[in-house]
């Protein structure tokens, strides 16, 4: 019974219109086991790995054996530790960032990747530390971007480009000479961050008008529309793919962190079409998916509605049948998602969204880091980012 039932669903997300697009994607590490995701994937001259945890007694010892398989996760993918571009780190106890950060420079004492830094819960009870990375290949360009007169203070680079994709560090309100928090409400905490923003950019020989995938990271989900207010109006046109949640920080001085890819690549933006195929409604605040080169950033989408509250598996399949049709409008398939990252708020509901997320990458899965946190969308129990690459 339970085999037909997924069966169904996977039927009903994969219908005879999906696109079964040819990918260049490369599973160099396969995940272990019945994982539902491949610890690597190559595609476009980028290693994807996917969140990676640890055994160990405190955060050190964990930082340092997830660092360590890394390596060696790139190592059989083509690449090193010193190639890594862009990292996230996810703590369970924001007094562990300093732990965390004294092994990080063990590694990295120079030119360190670019990090973001944020406090959630795992779905390994017993994990401290998540740690997701993005790698170029041995001989790939990674030219690290620091603006004249910053604090070099901090362990991590503020953005690193390869080719024509920016990967900036996690920003928050911050004074960068001094490297002194620059306090304020959150209103006032985005537009530092956006004028952070902005001057990194320009350093890099980017603007606002490059960015295509951001990343919001709130400590109040009330602060939502101050954030919005203050975000919004950096993108006059085709704003960027986003995704938005709500958790701690490891510095209570901030209220919001942001994380941005930026790419002087064509770009084309996608909406989501609706069930019935016609036209979905563009948003101001973020484009369902962004198109650049070869590579598809599809924004944090959510499945609930009024007929599932509460239930993990209608929300999960909902929300994989708005992105196979925005993948399919793009002009991709499953077969060519490269990585995802999924936020859920309940942890014990973890296997239920597992169980239908299989159904659509019944092997060579895209890589993927898992974390609980809260979502703005207050019915919402899943929400699901996926970057896609021909």
């Amino acid at each position: 019974m339970k085999g037909t039932f997924l069966m169904a669903i996977a039927a009903m997300i994969m219908g005879s219109g999906a696109v079964q697009a040819q990918s260049s994607r490369q599973v160099t590490v396969p995940g272990g086991g019945s994982l539902p995701f491949s610890t690597a994937v190559k595609a476009d001259g980028l290693i994807y790995v996917a969140g990676t945890l640890a055994q160990g007694a405190d955060v050190k010892a964990q930082t340092k054996a997830i660092l360590d398989n890394i390596g060696q996760t790139l190592t059989k993918s083509g690449s090193s530790l010193a190639n890594v571009v862009a990292a996230h780190v996810y703590l369970t106890n924001a007094d562990d960032a300093a732990g965390m950060t004294e092994v990080w420079r063990g590694v990295w004492p120079k030119d360190a990747p670019t990090r973001t830094t944020v406090v959630s819960k795992l779905v390994s009870g017993s994990a401290l530390v998540e740690i997701s990375v993005v790698a170029v290949p041995n001989g790939g360009e990674r030219v690290v971007v620091t603006p004249a007169g910053w604090s070099n203070a901090n362990p991590y680079s503020y953005a690193i480009r390869t080719g024509d994709t920016l990967f900036l560090s996690g920003i928050v309100a911050r004074d960068n000479a001094s490297n002194t928090p620059t306090g304020g409400d959150t209103a006032a905490q985005t537009k530092q961050v956006m004028s952070t923003a902005g001057e990194l950019l320009k350093a890099a020989g980017f603007g606002f008008e490059h960015i295509v995938s951001s990343r919001v990271y709130i400590t109040d989900v009330t602060a939502f529309q101050q954030m919005n207010q203050n975000y919004v109006p950096h993108f006059a046109k085709e704003p960027p793919a986003r995704a938005t949640v709500v958790t701690p920080l490891p510095n209570n001085a901030f209220n919001v962190e942001m994380t941005f890819i930026a790419s002087r690549a064509p770009k084309q933006v996608f909406t989501t079409p609706a069930a019935d195929g016609s036209p979905g409604k563009p948003s101001p605040i973020l484009s369902s998916a962004v198109k650049v080169g070869n590579k598809l950033y599809v924004a944090g989408i959510l499945g609930n509605n009024q007929q599932n509250k509460g239930d993990m598996k209608a929300q999960t399949t909902e929300l994989l049948a708005r992105v196979e049709r925005t993948l399919k409008a793009a002009g991709y398939g499953w077969g060519d998602v490269v990585d995802s990252m999924v936020y859920i708020t309940d942890q014990t509901k973890f296997g239920e969204m597992n169980e239908i997320y299989r159904t659509v990458f019944p092997k060579d899965a895209p890589t993927r880091a898992t974390v609980v946190t809260g979502l703005v969308g207050s019915d919402g129990l899943v929400e699901i980012m996926f970057t896609a690459s021909k």
